[in-house]
C-alpha cells in the first residue's frame, strides 16, 4: 500500500501524435495492493485450466483377464493379473480422472479492486498513455503499428483499451503479435500486468 497521490499520463493523438500530458481521473489514486493483484491472477490462471488430465485404474486397462500363473508351485510370488499396478502396462492408483474443478471465485469489489492497482502501477511507471479516440472505419495494421512507433512502445507488449467495443481496433491490433485490445470494461487484473504499456482510449 502507499499513500494517495495525484497521478497524471503522456496523451498523443490517434496518429501518435504527442499531446500536453493529462490528468487521470480519481480513481488512480496511486494505491497499489500487491496481495490483492495477486489473487486476482492466480484465480484468473485457474479458471484457464481444463482439466483434461485422466488415467485408467485396473479396471480399465485391457488385458490381464486371467492368472498369469497358479497360485502355488512356481516359486514366483502370487498373481492375480498382468494389470495390477505395480505391472508394466497396469492401471494407475490414485491418478487424476478428469473431473477435478480448479476454478476459484474472487469477490467483484475484489476484483475491481486489483484492476485498479494494477492500472495505477502501470500509471506510477509512467507506462500508461492516453490516446484520442480511434476513429478507424474500417482494420488498418499498418496504420496503428505506425501510431505506436510513434508513441515508442511497438516493441513492447501493448494494451489498448477502448471505449466500449471496437471491432475495427480489435481486428487492427490482431495481426500485431505484441498488441491486445478490448474494450475498457472487459479488461482484467491480468491482462493489465500482462502488459509493458497501457494505452487508454
Amino acid at each position: 500500500m502507499s499513500d494517495t497521490q495525484t497521478l497524471d499520463a503522456a496523451a498523443y493523438t490517434a496518429l501518435g501524435t504527442t499531446r500536453d500530458r493529462v490528468a487521470l481521473p480519481a480513481q488512480f489514486d496511486g494505491v497499489v495492493n500487491v496481495p490483492v493483484m495477486h489473487q486476482a491472477v492466480k484465480a484468473f490462471l485457474a479458471n484457464q485450466r481444463s482439466a483434461t488430465a485422466s488415467t485408467k485404474t485396473r479396471g480399465m486397462v485391457s488385458g490381464g483377464n486371467q492368472k498369469p500363473w497358479k497360485q502355488k508351485g512356481t516359486g514366483r510370488a502370487r498373481q492375480g493379473s498382468t494389470r495390477a499396478p505395480h505391472w508394466p502396462g497396469g492401471g494407475t492408483v490414485f491418478g487424476p480422472h478428469g473431473d477435478r474443478n480448479y476454478s476459484e471465485k474472487v469477490p467483484r469489489q475484489v476484483r475491481a479492486l486489483a484492476r485498479k492497482s494494477a492500472l495505477n502501477a502501470r500509471a506510477r511507471e509512467g507506462a500508461l498513455l492516453v490516446v484520442d479516440r480511434f476513429t478507424y472505419e474500417e482494420p488498418n495494421t499498418a496504420r496503428l503499428r505506425e501510431a505506436l512507433t510513434r508513441m515508442g512502445v511497438a516493441e513492447q507488449k501493448v494494451l489498448i483499451l477502448t471505449d466500449g467495443s471496437k471491432p475495427s481496433v480489435y481486428l487492427s491490433a490482431r495481426n500485431l503479435p505484441n498488441v491486445h485490445a478490448l474494450p475498457f470494461a472487459d479488461a482484467s487484473t491480468y491482462h493489465v500486468l500482462w502488459s509493458d504499456v497501457v494505452v487508454i482510449e
